[in-house]
């Protein structure tokens, strides 16, 4: 029996974005960068532990959002084209690097690695990741949990319960869709907690919930075991705190791992350090650079002055800090278990994207704690939430602390001077949709289209991806156009229904450019 386990938690999410009246949209590439750099490496990963016969644990979310677009077939077509062009371009660098040695075994790396990707996607899961991360959950090695249906941040609903309610039923009944199975456990938007929304969850038959570390720690009655144990709330479903000492050692600029030297540099691309006419078909159709995923320098140090890339000693270099990790691991462990008595569980959570994207070799870390974790040490095991649930059924009961993971612990990110104007527009549209849901039901086939299209265009104005945009104040122009044009459909689809005529084309134009939930259940707002 170990003395106490890890959970590791990664967290998939993206807004939901589809263009189909554009022939190629920028903000598309957020999706198929995290494909390329982020979902293809792990479920290459988890193949490769699963073919080895290892009995691995990991916990992730994929939100409502990114199943969708995962299943999408015109962004799947898309990324397709994505992918072979970047697979045209590696090809290009190999004979530009032909007499730079550093450079062109680089080129080389890039060009089987865009193969490899192309390959699982269209060959191995036929353009649909969504079966590849079903399967690992049915071989009980994976738990898929869910999250908002947009991520919208709840705490910022709570004066219309209504919506509260939406996001987490529509979120259920999509997952449902997804994966054959009701989902036990929920990583709230944003990690965003208040008061009551354990009762939803409850209804929703949600086992647990994350929080982060303040929303545990300023419980009342205060727990007796830290973040090292969860918690039961009243309504039933349980909060799991995470833990801090974990996620310091990977998200920290200044002492996390991603910021060794060796490690590659992300903001040195080929987008961006070529010619403007030599990348010009790989990048953006109007000309704007962006990064193509071919990077040719490691992180070297703070200095301009930065050196070739080395994947080798990279991955040496995280196979030594995924032995360190669970060093540390072991430790707190063993400390904690003498303290509590009783096994404690470290609960590690992350954005998905951190893995592959934003840093390179963050997979290969994954794989070689994972593989470290089972063979190399006995103290703690792999769980996940619902797993460590089944097996300590019996926990203190208390309240969790309001709370979110983002600056200062609380709301003020999502709800400031660039982003607090769209709250108002957003509360009164979702006011008018259970107006919607409780007074027009049963006026026939068009007036349910354009309910439910309603429904839809309220839970995307929702995303706190756009609000988040607005505050840290990339694309912010995006962000704007997306919250004010889904606030203006869904004006236009209310009052069409208020006033008993719909107009058809615009109904399938909406139903055309927004093709999310289309099994959506607006009662949900009842």
């Amino acid at each position: 029996m170990p003395q106490g386990y890890v959970a590791l938690v990664l967290h998939a999410h993206l807004p939901f974005v589809r263009h189909p009246e554009y022939s190629r949209f920028m903000e598309e590439d957020w999706l198929f960068e995290a494909i390329t750099e982020t979902y293809i490496p792990l479920i290459k990963m988890m193949d490769g532990l699963l073919n080895d016969g290892i009995d691995f644990r990991l916990t992730m979310t994929i939100s409502p959002p990114l199943c969708a677009m995962l299943m999408d077939p015109l962004l799947q077509d898309r990324y397709v084209q994505h992918i072979s062009r970047l697979v045209e371009l590696s090809n290009k660098e190999i004979e530009r690097t032909r007499w730079q040695h550093e450079f062109h075994e680089l080129a080389w790396h890039y060009h089987q690695r865009f193969n490899e990707a192309r390959n699982i996607f269209c060959d191995q899961y036929h353009r649909n990741l969504v079966t590849a991360f079903r399967k690992f959950q049915d071989a009980g090695k994976l738990e898929i949990i869910t999250c908002g249906a947009t991520h919208g941040f709840l705490p910022l609903m709570r004066d219309i319960p209504q919506a509260v309610r939406a996001q987490i039923f529509v979120a259920r009944d999509h997952y449902r869709e997804c994966f054959g199975r009701d989902p036990r456990g929920i990583w709230l938007p944003e990690c965003a907690y208040f008061h009551g929304l354990e009762r939803v969850l409850s209804e929703a038959e949600i086992r647990y919930f994350l929080v982060d570390t303040h929303g545990i720690l300023f419980a009342e009655p205060r727990p007796r075991y830290g973040v090292y144990s969860p918690v039961f709330t009243r309504s039933g479903p349980a909060a799991f705190g995470r833990d801090i000492e974990s996620s310091k050692q990977v998200w920290s600029a200044e002492e996390g791992y991603p910021g060794d030297c060796e490690y590659r540099d992300f903001y040195r691309d080929v987008g961006f350090d070529m010619d403007l006419d030599y990348v010009r078909p790989y990048i953006h159709g109007d000309g704007i650079r962006c990064c193509t995923g071919m990077k040719y320098f490691r992180i070297t140090g703070k200095t301009a002055h930065k050196q070739p890339y080395r994947p080798q000693a990279a991955r040496e270099k995280a196979s030594t800090h995924a032995g360190n990790f669970m060093f540390n691991r072991e430790k707190q462990v063993e400390y904690l278990a003498g303290v509590m008595g009783r096994p404690p569980i470290i609960v590690a959570p992350y954005d998905a994207e951190l893995y592959g994207h934003w840093w390179y070799e963050g997979p290969d870390f994954l794989n070689y704690f994972i593989r470290k974790s089972i063979y190399d040490q006995k103290v703690f095991g792999l769980t996940t939430p619902a797993e460590y649930l089944q097996r300590h059924s019996t926990q203190q009961i208390a309240q969790p602390s309001e709370s979110s993971w983002g600056y200062k612990g609380y709301w003020e990110v999502w709800l400031e001077g660039s982003n607090t104007w769209i709250y108002p527009h957003l509360n009164v549209a979702a006011e008018r949709m259970t107006e919607l849901a409780r007074h027009h039901q049963n006026r026939g086939q068009i007036f349910d289209r354009a309910i439910t299209m309603a429904g839809r265009e309220l839970l995307l104005a929702q995303a706190s991806d756009w609000a988040f945009i607005m505050k840290t104040g990339t694309t912010v122009s995006y962000a704007v156009q997306r919250t004010k044009e889904h606030i203006l459909r869904f004006t236009r689809l209310y009052e069409q229904i208020k006033n008993g005529h719909i107009d058809e084309n615009f109904l399938r134009h909406c139903e055309w450019k927004d093709s999310i939930f289309l099994n959506l259940n607006y009662n949900h707002w009842c």
